[in-house]
């Protein structure tokens, strides 16, 4: 998959002078597509480092970090407190005073982000490295995934971003937290994001990401292959619509002294363990036991 991401980022890249690419229109949670704000919207915070540029007064130039209380120094006007706001009005306000004090009659300063510290995204599953990431003002579900070192072969083809709230979810001590808890029924807290149409160019499945989302790639459910297979054992399952011949794929295939005319399928059903007579183009499902028997002769 980390191929497929890599190439897929690179075709997403915005190159100099590009118009950006155009919003998600997926059936997709609303909110999760139309996350993605310019970048002089993005809300500045505390730790972010602006590149302030001023193209008649070098001494104005320079890069400020922003500090705890949400405020910096910048020559002349002194404290300038900004926490909170896009750049485009951390543009105006420091014009606005740098004018009202008296320095100049029209100053022409540009602020933009060199570090941005303020804002994060969670990535945890199976990831190769899992973490905090800082977010970029304009960051999407593959750079996120990029940041991460892509995902492990554990993963499956699913991808569930949930969005950060004020009311938490409820957590019994004997039962893990939901995140599809009844009391998130808001589409924009929760989205599925398939991994597999995402790889294939699906640029529907690139959604945009806003600070504190956390993204959980979840570990792909084993199908179980034994008998007359070159690798019998535990495979995960990282497609949907797994046929039983691309199952026994994953096991190196039947050997010589398999039937592919008598295969059974194990599956629980309703608690309940059957037994189903399989044919190669038979569809799989998660904790299946695929069993190839031997030849007669």
């Amino acid at each position: 998959m980390f191929a497929g991401l890599a190439l897929l980022l690179c075709a997403t890249a915005r190159v100099p002078g590009q118009a950006p690419a155009p919003e998600v229109t997926a059936a997709r949670p609303a909110e999760l597509q139309s996350a993605a704000q310019p970048i002089a919207n993005y809300i500045v915070g505390a730790q972010d480092v602006l590149i302030i540029t001023s193209y008649d007064q070098p001494e104005l130039t320079g890069k400020f970090t922003i500090e705890s209380d949400g405020s910096f120094t910048y020559p002349y006007i002194g404290r300038v407190s900004v926490g909170g706001m896009t750049l485009r009005s951390v543009e105006t306000a420091l014009k606005k005073e740098l004018v009202s004090q008296g320095f100049f009659k029209d100053p022409q300063i540009t602020v933009a982000i060199d570090l941005y510290r303020s804002q994060k995204v969670y990535i945890v599953g199976e990831v190769r490295t899992p973490g905090a990431y800082p977010m970029s003002g304009d960051m999407r579900l593959v750079e996120a995934l990029a940041l991460a070192g892509s995902t492990l072969p554990t993963a499956s083809g699913e991808a569930v971003i949930v969005r950060a709230s004020t009311e938490s979810l409820v957590v019994e001590p004997t039962k893990p937290a939901d995140i599809n808890d009844v009391r998130n029924d808001d589409p924009n807290r929760v989205a599925r994001v398939d991994l597999r149409e995402l790889e294939n160019g699906d640029l529907h499945q690139n959604v945009a990401l806003r600070n504190g989302d956390t993204i959980f790639i979840l570990r792909a459910e084993n199908v179980y292959v034994f008998g007359q297979v070159r690798n019998p054992g535990a495979y995960p399952l990282r497609q949907k619509n797994t046929t039983v011949l691309q199952a026994l794929s994953l096991a190196g295939g039947v050997t010589d002294r398999g039937s592919t005319g008598r295969i059974q399928i194990a599956r629980i059903v309703n608690g309940k363990k059957v037994e189903i007579k399989a044919a190669l183009t038979d569809f799989v499902e998660p904790r299946d036991t695929i069993i190839v028997p031997e030849r007669f002769f």
